[in-house]
């Protein structure tokens, strides 16, 4: 218009604009809303839905190893179907790494046991996680409290592990018999 006023130009609007967001627009700002806090149930649903419609999401959604952690904590259930979409990918050793090296939680340890029960994972990965488990027990020298809830976590992840044959003892023998001697005065 400024270059030649001369010319009458014709608006055109597009009146679908902004009308309906795009789904990928949706679930990035519900995976931003998830790393930040819980999601409502009917939120969740719908990040779940669309994964499982197009799994190809997963690589689109904002999801990133350096946020994982914030997802498990938050949306464990959410991490769990993302990892699971991202079994294939060439990232998900990356992924792997984070899982091993973040605080041990209750939610983390959902995430590692599902994601066994659903896949079969890397033998040196679940080794690793379980070293990290058994680290994190010992650490904790301040809290008996916590101490002691955790401690049990663990055990029951070792139990849910052993029966579910994902892991072979023998391999974590030493290291696994050393935690429960350590820790023998707490029940389970």
């Amino acid at each position: 218009v400024w270059l030649d006023p001369q010319i009458q130009y014709e608006v055109l609007w597009d009146h679908t604009m902004c009308v309906e967001r795009s789904k990928l627009s949706e679930i990035r700002d519900l995976m931003a809303k998830a790393f930040k806090g819980s999601l409502t149930p009917s939120q969740a649903q719908q990040v779940t839905a669309e994964l499982e419609r197009d799994p190809k999401l997963v690589y689109q959604c904002g999801l990133t190893p350096r946020k994982l952690p914030d997802l498990v904590e938050n949306n464990p259930l959410i991490a769990i179907d993302a990892l699971l979409k991202l079994m294939s990918s060439s990232q998900i050793t990356e992924y792997f790494s984070v899982l091993v090296s973040m605080d041990m939680s209750l939610h983390s340890m959902e995430v590692v046991n599902r994601l066994t029960s659903a896949v079969e994972l890397p033998t040196e990965f679940i080794h690793l996680y379980i070293s990290n488990c058994i680290a994190s027990c010992q650490n904790i020298k301040d809290n008996k409290y916590t101490q002691n809830r955790l401690v049990r976590l663990v055990c029951v992840f070792l139990q849910s592990l052993i029966r579910n044959k994902i892991i072979n003892i023998k391999d974590m023998f030493h290291e696994v018999q050393e935690f429960c001697i350590e820790f023998s005065k707490i029940r389970k």
